[in-house]
């Protein structure tokens, strides 16, 4: 496996708690294992690249001592991308496949990092032994499969605990995992790697969208590239996701017009970190076709409410193109509903009836900045960047022409 090796012990996390509330920089790479790839930024200063030729930032690889290599005979190897969030632990293994890849096992447990970071700016003990727990799975399965690569990732709530390297030491030392606390854009570029086949097709500029636990990515499209080559234009990072813009926002209250106060405050707030990226897309807005397509919960949580599925089905969702006005009359609706109704609903149910209005305020807000009349969903993102990503620049480097830009 990739992620033996404890991270260096020297190596501390910065505390910077100045500039943009609530971030932190993202650790540097331990020296002990040099990045192969190179970060080339398109356009507006310190945009990702997405080209699978120039990666923003190579995986960690172990070295030959610690790489499980399959059985002789010329079975494909396997690789692995966990992601951890600030609201879910998510973990994908899969084998090349052509010019795609194969998912042979996977695993997915809310552990709500981020619980109570909002006001606390710490980790919680109980939020790292739950998270803790899933990343012990995750290590039994990387074993089991004989994973011959891997990455992980942390993102926001790492990013923004004063205690997140302290955590992510410990979870090397507890399950062998070493995690990447990456920075916004690169969370933002491996969003878009994982899910930019999905966008309809079309000339006009398009924005891809990743509505996270405690952040939300968005990316800006170049029009004018080839097709399955998206070059990033600009792209933006604010700290609000279901998690912070629910706790930042306080309880539920119990009447209809209490709740719908809440939900306009929660659009405001997202708004007002959007308006600099708001100024910055003028000119693209103008365009007579703009596209628009999301990955996260909140996205594929509305589309399943408006297929009326009973439960959830990745293959009804995954690739779903929804009028965005529909989008829109669904998330008004579940802001005005109370707890207990929301849990009622099949593909909301008690996992996201305390988080889906706040997606849904965010939602509302990116319909506000990106008028397009059609909503792409997407139920793939950052896992799927990271395998395209390890595959292409270890065993599979046709991929990176055809798949990875």
């Amino acid at each position: 496996m990739a992620d033996t090796h404890p991270p260096d012990g020297r190596r501390k996390g910065t505390g910077n708690r100045k500039g943009r509330p609530g971030r932190r920089p993202a650790r540097k790479p331990d020296r002990k294992r040099p990045f192969t790839g190179k970060s080339q930024p398109s356009g507006r200063p310190g945009a990702p690249a997405v080209s699978g030729e120039t990666p923003a930032a190579a995986p960690r690889m172990a070295t030959p001592k610690n790489i499980a290599l399959p059985p002789a005979g010329g079975t494909r190897h396997a690789y692995a991308a966990i992601d951890l969030g600030t609201n879910n632990c998510r973990l994908l293994i899969a084998r090349p496949d052509d010019e795609n890849f194969t998912v042979i096992d996977a695993f997915s447990r809310v552990v709500r990092l981020g619980e109570g970071l909002a006001q606390t700016g710490r980790l919680s003990p109980a939020a790292m032994d739950r998270a803790l727990g899933a990343l012990k799975i995750c290590s039994d399965k990387l074993r089991k499969r004989k994973v011959h690569l891997a990455r992980s990732v942390a993102t926001e709530a790492c990013r923004q605990a004063e205690n997140g390297a302290e955590f992510v030491e410990r979870v090397a030392r507890e399950t062998g995992i070493l995690l990447d606390i990456i920075s916004a854009e690169e969370e933002a570029r491996l969003a878009v790697l994982g899910c930019h086949k999905l966008l309809e097709d079309g000339s006009g500029p398009a924005l891809i969208f990743d509505i996270g636990g405690g952040s939300t990515e968005l990316v800006l499209i170049d029009a004018d590239t080839a097709p399955g080559v998206p070059r990033i234009v600009d792209w933006e990072s604010v700290p609000w996701g279901v998690v912070s813009l629910s706790e930042t926002l306080g309880d539920e209250v119990d009447s209809h017009a209490g709740r719908v106060d809440r939900y306009s405050a929660m659009r405001q707030r997202v708004e007002d970190s959007l308006a600099r990226f708001a100024a910055r897309l003028q000119p693209q807005k103008q365009a007579p076709e703009l596209r628009l397509l999301g990955t996260s919960g909140t996205v594929t949580t509305l589309a399943s409410i408006h297929l009326d599925l009973p439960q959830y089905n990745r293959q009804a969702v995954d690739g779903l193109v929804v009028p965005a006005e529909r989008m829109r009359a669904i998330s008004q609706k579940l802001a005005g509903l109370s707890l207990a109704e929301r849990r009622q609903i099949p593909c909301v149910g008690n996992e996201r009836s305390g988080l889906v209005v706040a997606g849904c305020a965010i939602l509302e807000a990116i319909l506000d900045l990106w008028p397009a009349t059609r909503l792409g969903v997407a139920d793939r993102g950052i896992r799927e960047g990271i395998l395209r990503s390890l595959m292409a620049s270890e065993v599979a480097p046709h991929l990176r022409q055809k798949e990875l830009h």
